[in-house]
């Protein structure tokens, strides 16, 4: 795994964090040469991503919804109607709104 973001160490601020013994002993073992201090960053950085690209997107209203087509969650997925959890591999809906955008709609979403 290579370190998402090069930061020299100096431009970084000393943090105190407590581990498990073991827990810190596992993340020397999966860091080998990177060390388990960059493999903790990486996995921060990469949280902090997931949960930017996770956040709620502003609801749309059903009669944006021009069409939609069946498909499969592969990851997790808000349904864009209610914001109700999509979980991945559950089935669900694309919607194509009318401004040619696709998103994600739980199967329920649009039962009249």
């Amino acid at each position: 795994m290579q370190t998402l973001h090069q930061t020299s160490t100096t431009e970084m601020e000393v943090t105190s964090i407590r581990l498990e013994r073991e827990l810190k002993e596992k993340l020397k073992e999966l860091a080998g040469n990177q060390g388990y201090q960059a493999l903790i960053r990486d996995v921060l950085w990469h949280y902090i991503g997931t949960q930017e690209t996770a956040a709620p997107k502003a609801k749309i209203s059903r009669h944006e919804i021009r069409a939609s087509v069946s498909a499969t969650a592969q990851k997790e997925e808000a349904c864009a109607l209610t914001g109700k959890a999509i979980r991945p591999f559950e089935s669900m809906l694309l919607g194509l709104t009318s401004k040619g955008s696709w998103v994600p709609l739980s199967v329920d979403s649009l039962a009249a």
